[in-house]
């Protein structure tokens, strides 16, 4: 079994902030399949695709996701090499997808919590880039700000793509999702995998 973990600050204040990116495409994937049974953890609400996998929306605050990612991993039969970990990215531009197997947490401090508590870099992740060309006087005050116009109208197509890495994750491997949407984004719609 594999889970799908969007990071994301819980509560209406953060919903549409760039730092929710992560459980957003969570639940634009969650679109495609309706209904899943859901199950809410002591640290996170859990969707169950048949044996496939578990899709997760952390109850908990960014900075102390791994709370929530290895409870996930100790009470059901998922390691953190079968989790695909999705969020934010200021280092990369908006919109961007990059999808790695393993490594540090290049400063995200939710990653970091999740690969503190998980006591291992060996975990799959999907980064959606945030990042912006604009000189910014607060970084925090970004990540934490609501999408602008621009990017409210690009969002669709973004989650769109996001969407299509978990379906393509939770149908192969993250090696392949690797290979399809590590690619320049006007490849994505034709590498994207159908619905099932």
């Amino acid at each position: 079994m594999k889970a799908v973990i969007g990071l994301g600050n819980p509560g209406r204040h953060y919903e549409r902030t760039r730092h929710n990116i992560g459980r957003l495409a969570v639940r634009s994937f969650l679109e495609r399949c309706p209904q899943l049974p859901r199950t809410e953890n002591d640290f996170s609400v859990v969707y169950r695709l048949s044996d496939l996998a578990l899709i997760v929306e952390p109850l908990v605050y960014m900075n102390v996701s791994g709370i929530a990612v290895k409870e996930i991993c100790e009470r059901y039969p998922v390691t953190p090499q079968e989790c695909l970990i999705v969020y934010d990215d200021y280092a990369i531009p908006f919109g961007k997808l990059r999808v790695r197997k393993r490594g540090s947490a290049g400063g995200h401090h939710g990653m970091e919590s999740v690969l503190a508590e998980l006591q291992t870099e060996e975990i799959p992740r999907l980064r959606i880039g945030i990042g912006t060309e604009q000189p910014l006087s607060d970084l925090i005050d970004y990540v934490l700000g609501e999408f602008t116009q621009e990017e409210q109208a690009r969002l669709p197509e973004i989650l769109t793509r996001a969407a299509n890495a978990i379906e393509c994750f939770i149908q192969t491997d993250i090696e392949t999702v690797m290979n399809r949407f590590n690619a320049p984004a006007e490849q994505h719609t034709k590498e994207s995998p159908q619905a099932r």
